[in-house]
């Protein structure tokens, strides 16, 4: 992956994000947290990530397997448990189309496969330079 940028200014809490290849999305905090709601939240943008790549995955093997799959859909649920310093994504997959148990269950382990999901459940280090 290319560097990515953002940036925030006075505004409180709007953060511009800026993809090597020039597109923007805004990230925000919700108003009882003192933005203004003008994007998602950084866990919403954390989820997102998962989300958008468990269907992209999917989608690229049902398309190489040629099977009859018209739509697939996703719900991701966060939450953080700072005392006992547990994150859970709770992730719920529908699949609309001609597939049976066997493909399902395929599919799952498909799921779990896609990099994001590798990346959230492997050690992470994050490495900080102040310049």
């Amino acid at each position: 992956m290319e560097t990515l940028s953002a940036k925030i200014d006075t505004r409180l809490y709007r953060t511009e994000i800026t993809s090597a290849s020039e597109n923007i999305i805004i990230a925000d905090e919700p108003q009882e947290m003192g933005g203004k709601n003008l994007g998602f939240s950084p866990s919403e943008l954390l989820a997102s990530s998962l989300a958008s790549c468990t269907l992209i995955t999917l989608r690229m093997y049902i398309n190489r397997k040629q099977w009859n799959v018209s739509e697939i859909n996703i719900k991701i649920d966060f939450e953080r448990d700072l005392e006992q310093k547990v994150s859970l994504f709770t992730r719920k997959i529908e699949i609309t189309g001609e597939i049976d148990e066997a493909q399902k269950q395929r599919l799952e382990i498909i799921a779990n496969s896609c990099p994001i999901h590798k990346t959230l459940t492997n050690s992470i280090e994050i490495k900080t330079t102040l310049i």
